[in-house]
């Protein structure tokens, strides 16, 4: 009989309902309503033929075989991958220098940091154009000064290079800021008494302890570049062959919409992604 009630008590134990899972409730219900129920429709949407009749995997090869789409997904994975490396390898000295200054300075830092890492869009095109648009400040100043040579066509692949690098930086600096502090002054102590030099300790050191935090970083840099769409809109528009922008015109375009082929080049830059 003991052993009975001691097996029920469990029982109860087990099932016994814990009031801190209410408190996931919220969560699930936004994971669902804006993560999963979109994706599924996303993913229904781009199996659709032209007149939603029937399913089909005709978008994905008009995606994967149309020459002008395939320029567009280059074009992304082109410029995301430079704007990432050139962010990562910026914010890499920038993120140790941080280390090296005083509480307050690296706390000012920080938040200019996280303060233009925000500031992405359609502002940022608009103050690009300001200051180096074709009538922007910095263009006509240099103009009069005639140093023409130096000053960058804003609405080419460099000028779209640089402001995506503008967002890119403060990003990736306040991603890798806590990396350092992996490192223990401990270890460049004992690896200079073993006779290691400074380039030594980061070669065999340094760089393998936060080698998974600059993968992660690269990894969230190049999604944030792929999936960018306001500010490569605002300043250059339909101009340039991008993917994100390629997605926008077909789901809402002013011309011509195909919102199954565009949902399909959205499941690719999911998976690219």
């Amino acid at each position: 009989m003991s052993q009975q009630l001691t097996l029920k008590k469990k029982a109860a134990r087990r099932y016994r309902f814990n009031p801190v899972v209410l408190a996931l409730i919220p969560f699930v219900v936004l994971i669902v309503m804006f993560e999963l129920l979109p994706l599924i429709y996303l993913i229904m949407t781009s199996l659709l033929s032209d007149d939603e009749t029937h399913y089909t995997l005709s978008q994905y090869a008009t995606a994967l075989t149309s020459p002008y789409y395939l320029k567009a997904i280059t074009n992304s994975v082109t410029i995301s991958l430079g704007s990432s490396v050139i962010g990562l390898i910026v914010s890499l000295f920038a993120a140790y220098s941080l280390t090296k200054l005083s509480t307050a300075a690296r706390e000012r830092l920080l938040t200019i940091s996280n303060m233009s890492s925000n500031f992405a869009g359609v502002p940022l095109a608009f103050a690009y154009i300001i200051l180096l648009g074709n009538n922007g400040i910095f263009t006509i100043l240099l103009n009069s000064w005639g140093l023409d040579a130096f000053t960058p066509d804003l609405y080419s692949w460099t000028g779209l290079m640089l402001v995506y690098v503008y967002f890119q930086i403060p990003l990736a600096t306040l991603l890798l800021y806590p990396v350092y502090f992996g490192i223990q002054e401990q270890w460049k102590d004992a690896s200079a008494l073993l006779g290691a030099g400074t380039f030594t300790f980061w070669r065999k050191i340094g760089l393998p302890v936060i080698l998974p935090g600059l993968a992660g970083t690269f990894i969230i840099l190049f999604a944030n570049s792929m999936g960018a769409y306001a500010t490569a809109y605002a300043l250059v528009g339909g101009n340039f062959n991008l993917l994100a922008i390629r997605i926008g015109s077909l789901v809402a375009g002013d011309v011509v919409t195909k919102p199954q082929l565009g949902s399909a080049l959205a499941v690719l830059l999911g998976l690219m992604m």
